[in-house]
Order: C-alpha cells, then sequence, then structure tokens
C-alpha cells in the first residue's frame, strides 16, 4: 500500500456507459446519499486505491478520478472493461459497474486480497458479477481486445478463458453479511430498495459510505 494508506497496485475504474434504459436516466448521475451515484463510487475507490479512473459517459463533476473515454463502436460492458484496462497504470484492475451502489470496502477488500488469479470475482446465487471483479491487467486485456476486435462482447464466455478465483460461499457471506453488495441498481424499484436499504444501515449507525471510505 502506498504512505497514504492505499493500494498502489491496483487501479479501480469506475463504469459509467450503458443507454440506462430501464432506469430512464443516467445512472451515474441519480442522486444515492445526497451524491451522485458515480460521485459516491468514485469517492470510495479514491480511498482505497491509489489510481481511479472513470470510464464511458459523463461523470459527475465532483467525482474524483482520471477520465477515459470508450474505444469507438458499439456501446458495451466489455468495451468499458477494454478502456479499463488499457488506460490502467496498475497492474491489477479492480472493475466496478456504477449500478453496485450497495458495494461496501469489506467487499473490494476482500476481492484484492483473494488468491491471485487472471480474475478474482464474486460469486452469488445469481453467477458470477464480472463487474465488481479484480483483474491481472496484461493477460486480461489480450484476451477482451480480441474478442472486442470479433464482436464476441459476452463478459462471462471472456470468464471462462481465464483462470478465475471465485470469492463465494462463506468467504463472501463474511464480507457481505446482508448478502446485497452485489444489487444491481438497474430499475427505478431496484434505486428505490437500494436507498431504502442504505437508510436502514444509517439507522443501524454505519455513516454514509462516502464518509466511511474518508471523503465527506
Amino acid at each position: 500500500m502506498s504512505g497514504e494508506g492505499r493500494f498502489a497496485d491496483v487501479a479501480a475504474a469506475v463504469l459509467l456507459g450503458g443507454a440506462s434504459s430501464r432506469m430512464g436516466s443516467d445512472k451515474a448521475q441519480l442522486d444515492v446519499e445526497g451524491v451522485p451515484a458515480a460521485t459516491r463510487l468514485a469517492r470510495l475507490a479514491d480511498a482505497l486505491f491509489g489510481e481511479v479512473l472513470l470510464v464511458g459517459g459523463t461523470p459527475p463533476a465532483d467525482a474524483p478520478g482520471r477520465r477515459v473515454g470508450d474505444p469507438p463502436g458499439e456501446a458495451s460492458a466489455l468495451r468499458g472493461v477494454v478502456a479499463a484496462l488499457g488506460a490502467a497504470r496498475a497492474p491489477r484492475v479492480l472493475v466496478l459497474a456504477t449500478d453496485l451502489q450497495l458495494v461496501t470496502p469489506d467487499v473490494l477488500l476482500a476481492l484484492v486480497a483473494y488468491p491471485e488469479a487472471d480474475a478474482v470475482v464474486p460469486r452469488t446465487a445469481a453467477g458470477l458479477e464480472p463487474l465488481c471483479a479484480l483483474y491481472r491487467r496484461e493477460p486480461v486485456l489480450e484476451r477482451a481486445r480480441a474478442r472486442l476486435a470479433r464482436g464476441a462482447l459476452s463478459l462471462q464466455a471472456l470468464l471462462a478463458e481465464l483462470e478465475v478465483a471465485e470469492l463465494a460461499g462463506d468467504d463472501l457471506a463474511a464480507v457481505d453479511p446482508e448478502g446485497a453488495a452485489l444489487l444491481n441498481v438497474n430499475t427505478r424499484d431496484d434505486l428505490a430498495r437500494a436507498r431504502a436499504l442504505l437508510a436502514a444501515r444509517r439507522g443501524a449507525g454505519a455513516p454514509p459510505l462516502a464518509a466511511r471510505a474518508g471523503r465527506a
């Protein structure tokens, strides 16, 4: 870790892109705990990691991090991952979708601490979550670019080509006892649920995530 207590060998990339058709508005700009959703995640990442990237989309003005555009072409999650891996300076890159508003520092730190592999990925009952995952930059970028070039856009198929360590079962439950950290906020109902869960956390005495991360 760096002298400031942040991991110097890990970059965090917040993916802002996506049509947000089910939400009906730009998810990066949604108000969550009084700040835009992308700002909230970027502040968390900035407290933990030495390099933060804001990939694609239109980042809020107050979001910390370096702006990175997607490669030209049809928008896709794989394109965002390629942009993140290509722009990062660190050898490992933690990719985070803006959707993941309930993710916690404990989950992110568990991914970093897990035995190294091409990808360290949480597995829930819904399957692997490739947009809350830690990637080795060089080997994954090569494979991801090759898939993007031939129009094979599935992130699950990319994972099938990699050495993957899964954060799952008791190990995941230990850092996500609520079982809610990987909730994807894709719809207005999801957003209402996330806000309710965050309010419950505050009611239990937990400060807002951005404040816990050291960024008021």
